[in-house]
């Protein structure tokens, strides 16, 4: 699919299980292949986006596709069970399946307890746990490992009304999404969230010579820095140094003094803490920046585009 910058884009994503997991039966290990997991629908490719420019994605809408949402426990993927990569003695988890109760006119998601009778609705909170574009240098990922062109970064902040920026590394950027979560806690804690297959409407757009050396997103309160990395403190330390270098090119600070700023406004929420890679977030606050411009007024101008594709 080729589109051009400053076009509309409906598409439609599977869950991560690519549609197997249907009840709490179905356990994942038994019912997907590996290379099966975590689906993505593209690529795109955007006309006249060559390497060194910038993407700007904006996510017009994201709303549920099924009635249903899964989420599941593993015995060696989560951030509070032992892996290969993080060797313990203890007894592996089991393996177990939730369905959630998805209700999109009333806007909820039902947890229903496997071992009680323990209830909550909560409020949908959708986003896309995967976003990226092809790699630099042919080089080739798996989908699930979140770096410098996107990827597999699972961070909440991925929401409807957001803008991520991505560095281009190939002609076309050849942009892909999927990974839908209905709703997801600040970390991915057991390595999933409300998956569930999605339609969403994005808004894409080109600036010339901008790549981000990481992804970046904005909204309307905060511009946000990734960092995608192990160990944990480094993914910390790569967004952080991100938005601190952002800060500074946006009003004309040095680097110190944006240091500063950054240290005494920022949020740390962490993305992921299960996957190859961990992702951590960095976001400041706009209001600390004045009427800095970011990338010519780009998330004002999509958001203003989409909003006219909706009426």
């Amino acid at each position: 699919m080729s589109v051009d910058p400053g076009d509309i884009v409906e598409v439609s994503t599977e869950d991560c299980f690519g549609g197997m997991v249907k009840t709490s039966r179905d356990l994942p290990s038994e019912t997907v292949a590996f290379d099966r997991l975590n689906p993505v629908s593209g690529p795109i490719e955007i006309r006249g986006a060559e390497p060194g420019d910038l993407l700007a994605v904006h996510f017009a809408s994201i709303v549920p596709a099924r009635d249903y949402a899964i989420s599941a426990t593993f015995p060696h993927f989560g951030a509070l069970t032992g892996s290969h990569e993080t060797v313990t003695l203890q007894p592996p988890l089991d393996e177990r399946v939730w369905i959630y109760d998805i209700d999109v006119d009333a806007w909820t998601a039902t947890f229903s307890a496997t071992r009680s009778d323990h209830r909550l609705v909560m409020p949908l909170d959708p986003m896309h746990g995967t976003v990226g574009v092809a790699p630099a240098s042919d080089e080739v990922r798996l989908v699930v490992t979140p770096s410098t062109y996107g990827g597999n970064m699972d961070t909440p902040e991925l929401r409807a009304g957001v803008t991520l920026y991505l560095p281009v590394n190939v002609p076309g950027a050849m942009l892909s999404l999927g990974d839908g979560h209905a709703r997801q806690g600040e970390g991915e804690l057991c390595g999933t969230g409300l998956e569930c297959a999605m339609n969403s409407v994005i808004a894409v757009d080109v600036v010339k010579g901008a790549a981000p050396a990481w992804p970046r997103l904005q909204n309307d309160e905060y511009l946000m820095s990734t960092g995608s990395m192990r160990p944990l403190e480094d993914a910390f330390r790569i967004s952080q140094r991100d938005l601190v270098n952002w800060t500074a090119e946006l009003t004309g600070m040095d680097t110190l003094d944006a240091y500063q700023l950054v240290s005494q406004t920022v949020r740390t929420p962490a993305a992921n803490v299960c996957d190859p890679n961990f992702t951590m977030m960095a976001k400041l606050p706009t209001w600390a920046l004045h009427d800095a411009s970011v990338y010519g007024g780009m998330h004002q101008h999509l958001k203003a585009v989409s909003a006219k594709y909706r009426n």
